[in-house]
């Protein structure tokens, strides 16, 4: 069986859906398990119905507007019946996003966040699946939720493998073209959970593991896995072929065309992963798989932006050493602080972290009662894979450089 993931980018409009028709019609579609993630940038536009939710009241409605009236378009361009019953369908789901809206009680962002911003993904499926079979594909429509089953962790949770696998092996029909959501889960009672921005690839690589698939196939508008993101990098170079070991490396330093948690699961059973385009379907593209490192052999550049640094030094002049390391870490977790980069002397500690739950503030009260701290918010991480010295050149053209740590292979640079 094969696993196809199809982004927000593929699916954007009634064009991408017909073009996400023809690339299952030239690569072939049987004993294949779609993964389709929500349209365009829907996922966004989900996010700003939660924060007009908890913020701005008034905008409510005509937030959740925007996106019904986006999939409306997408529908009336696809199906010429009006009255096909696909319309209802996504009428119900948006109806649901609604009323839990009105009975909604709790005042966990986390939790409302990952109730709504899902519903991205399920209209995206449902319009997808109806598509397939209205020009003949026949497919299976199956609610991801009910089979990647997590904790409650709502925006960060981690898999229960063991029920994720007994529900795949019951509801999967491997001998027949399926849909279903990337990006979701679900708690033990049955609350919605979400796996992490860009998380549709994590859940193919856990479908993939629990169906012991043949392959995975990520579909992107880039022709693979480049050497550099182009938003942020004029020149790039496709990488033909990267090692599990060196994908998870470029992944962990943030690569954006793969998510980080993605690779585990398919090393683990040597399933091969490849990244593909879906405007060039029959190209090679990036294959990630056993054997050598990366092909070719060249530096390859990671930019996090947003990104938030942070100088600790001890009030008495004592050492930072093993207890105090230790208590740190522990509030960096406590307040879901992401560590992308550390560095330490006898009485200071640097840390680059992601402010990606907006706790930062609350992380400085209490770190200023145990240690002077200086920060600097707004600064840029750059991570070099096989750095050169003109590779260094390339990205510190401007900048000032707060922070620097080298490896034997690795290179990082955080600048401001």
């Amino acid at each position: 069986m094969r696993i196809f993931k199809f982004g927000g980018a593929s699916v954007k409009d009634a064009e991408g859906v017909e073009n996400v028709v023809k690339v299952l019609q030239e690569v072939g579609h049987e004993n294949t398990l779609v993964v389709v993630s929500a349209m365009g940038k829907c996922t966004n536009a989900m996010e700003a119905i939660v924060n007009a939710y908890f913020d701005d009241k008034n905008n409510l409605t005509s937030a959740l507007q925007e996106v019904i009236d986006y999939h409306t378009g997408i529908l009336n361009q696809l199906f010429k019946n009006k009255n096909h019953p696909v319309y209802n369908n996504v009428k119900v789901l948006f109806d649901e996003v609604q009323g839990f809206l009105v009975w909604n009680k709790s005042p966990n962002y986390n939790f409302v966040y990952d109730q709504v911003v899902g519903y991205g993904e399920l209209a995206s499926t449902t319009i997808i699946s109806a598509y397939l079979n209205e020009i003949g594909m026949q497919n299976n429509w199956l609610d991801v939720r009910n089979l990647v089953k997590t904790d409650n962790s709502y925006r960060d949770p981690s898999v229960n493998w063991e029920k994720t696998q007994k529900n795949v092996t019951a509801f999967v029909d491997k001998k027949i073209l399926n849909v279903t959501q990337g990006f979701l889960g679900s708690d033990d009672n049955n609350f919605t959970t979400t796996l992490g921005r860009e998380g549709s690839d994590y859940t193919a690589a856990i479908l993939a593991y629990c169906l012991n698939a043949n392959s995975v196939t990520i579909w992107k508008d880039v022709p693979g896995v480049l050497n550099a993101d182009p938003r942020h990098f004029k020149e790039t170079q496709l990488l033909n072929k990267i090692s599990y070991r060196e994908a998870i490396e470029l992944a962990f330093y943030g690569a954006s065309v793969i998510h980080p948690k993605t690779l585990q699961p398919l090393q683990g059973k040597e399933i091969p992963l490849h990244v593909k385009s879906f405007l060039h379907p029959k190209n090679p593209g990036t294959t990630v798989g056993k054997g050598i490192g990366i092909e070719p052999e060249v530096p390859c550049y990671i930019v996090k932006k947003d990104q938030v640094l942070m100088k600790l030094s001890s009030l008495d002049f004592s050492f930072i050493v093993e207890d105090s390391i230790s208590e740190l870490f522990k509030m960096f977790h406590d307040h879901k602080m992401k560590v992308d980069l550390i560095q330490n002397s006898a009485i200071s500690f640097s840390v680059c972290v992601d402010n990606k739950f907006g706790r930062l503030n609350e992380l400085l009260n209490t770190l200023k009662s145990r240690f002077k701290v200086v920060h600097h918010e707004d600064v840029s991480l750059y991570t070099i894979r096989h750095f050169d010295d003109k590779a260094l050149d390339t990205i510190l053209n401007g900048y000032e450089v707060l922070l620097e740590q080298r490896g034997k292979e690795t290179l990082q640079v955080v600048v401001k």
